[in-house]
């Protein structure tokens, strides 16, 4: 299978492309990525310059002109994929997917009826299976139904943890096909299964290895505080120690061989993603006396421990919520918040994938995506009913100008064409007028 034949994807919500690598790892080419963030689209578009960001609301966008500004044309797609927020979940009186804050659950439903695609991907919170909210589940089910697809309802929860992540997180992926399609199944766990931080592993599958450790995956990096130029720039050349299995294929040092992305260009002596925090000195203290396990009692940082895995990495609200940073686990060894980079690591993105240059946005970009290799052993599924056998990529993808990762919301509506308030500001009462700042669109789910 070469690069034209390669089957073809749609990422819907795409944000700065977590499920976009991790379908590209399984050997799709996602020729279309649409998100209503200019600085995410900034982030997707330096990451993956061989394909299309359309800077744009799912809500506000056709089928038919995913087809038209991309590369797709009249080609069939395999695949649609997509994670869109929910947020109203009360089924009193009314169907869920009349509430209008679950529009974007009704978007994803209609740009699948109209791409028609053979296979499609839901993604969300693992709170939708709980109580009330199934009843959310079962009308978006039923909607594909009535609409010539089917949908396996057997639908399951998956934790990043048993497919080789070093961090306990869960999401719900419900995935469907054409009525003259057969479903593909969930992907078998590919490292132990864990079942939370106090019970740990279970030790009933002995053919299987555990996941990575936070030491594994973030061990060999250099250690931020000894570079005082990461105090005003996210970049720089750095000593790397010696690598685990895990961050040696991070780092491109090694290839796994099932990876069928293509290679991208960069220069691995450049720790990138890395801006410190300043710290004041009673936090240093506090961080310092906080067990690893623990949680420190007044900032509510969660300390990691270095051989276990991390805490769900979140990514704080929207400035429509108030614009607050959500906890970040702090280091292991040192008395500081990790870094992006780190965080980057323990969502098992590669070195050469960057971020947002400020650190706000950047977790917000972690926090908010799916891991790549977890995303990937959901893709693989389908690429298995697909019937297909994904071949090593030969191309290599230069990465853009770093200016496109530097962006505020004023440039980056600028660049895409957009409202700078496409993205809805802060309501409050007296409040100053907003300059461009560090913003994002999902809520933290």
């Amino acid at each position: 299978m070469n690069s034209r034949q390669r089957p073809i994807g749609v990422d819907l919500f795409a944000g700065a492309g977590g499920m976009t690598l991790g379908f590209e790892q399984a050997g799709f080419d996602v020729l279309a990525a649409v998100e209503i963030d200019p600085i995410h689209c900034a982030t997707h578009e330096y990451n993956f310059p061989q394909w299309s960001v359309i800077c744009k609301s799912a809500a506000e966008i056709t089928g038919t002109e995913i087809r038209q500004l991309s590369h797709i044309g009249n080609r069939e797609i395999d695949v649609v994929f997509g994670g869109s927020p929910c947020q109203g979940f009360s089924v009193i009186g009314k169907r869920a997917l009349d509430d209008p804050r679950n529009s974007l659950v009704f978007h994803f439903l209609r740009l699948v009826l109209e791409l028609q695609p053979k296979y499609f991907v839901f993604e969300n919170v693992p709170g939708l299976t709980i109580g009330k909210h199934q009843q959310f589940i079962l009308e978006i089910i039923t909607e594909f139904q009535k609409n010539n697809y089917k949908v396996e309802t057997n639908y399951q929860v998956l934790n990043a943890v048993n497919y080789g992540v070093p961090q306990d997180r869960t999401r719900l992926f419900i995935l469907g096909c054409r009525d003259d399609l057969p479903l593909p199944t969930y992907p078998l766990s590919s490292t132990r299964p864990y079942i939370g931080k106090k019970s740990k592993y279970i030790l009933n599958s002995p053919d299987l290895s555990f996941a990575p450790t936070v030491f594994q995956a973030i061990g060999d990096l250099p250690e931020i505080e000894e570079y005082p130029e990461l105090i005003t720039q996210d970049f720089v050349f750095a000593q790397y120690q010696e690598p685990s299995n895990y961050s040696a294929i991070l780092r491109g040092m090694t290839t796994r061989e099932n990876d069928y992305s293509y290679p991208r260009i960069y220069n691995p002596q450049i720790l990138t993603s890395s801006i410190r925090t300043r710290h004041s000195q009673a936090a240093r203290i506090r961080f310092e006396n906080t067990q690893p396990g623990k949680t420190e009692s007044i900032s509510r940082f969660y300390r990691l421990t270095k051989d276990g895995i991390c805490n769900t990495l979140r990514a704080g609200t929207p400035r429509n919520r108030g614009a607050f940073t959500s906890a970040r686990p702090i280091h292991y060894q040192t008395a500081r918040c990790i870094s992006v980079r780190e965080a980057a690591r323990l969502h098992s993105y590669p070195d050469w994938f960057r971020f947002h240059i400020t650190k706000w946005h950047g977790f917000r970009q972690v926090g908010n995506s799916v891991p790549p290799l977890l995303a990937e052993k959901v893709a693989t599924e389908i690429i298995k009913v697909l019937n297909l056998t994904p071949s090593q990529p030969s191309q290599k993808i230069p990465l853009l100008k770093d200016n496109l990762l530097q962006f505020n919301m004023l440039q980056a509506s600028q660049y895409y064409d957009v409202s700078e308030h496409v993205i809805e500001p802060r309501n409050r009462k007296k409040e100053k007028k907003l300059e461009p700042e560090d913003i994002t669109f999902f809520p933290d789910l």
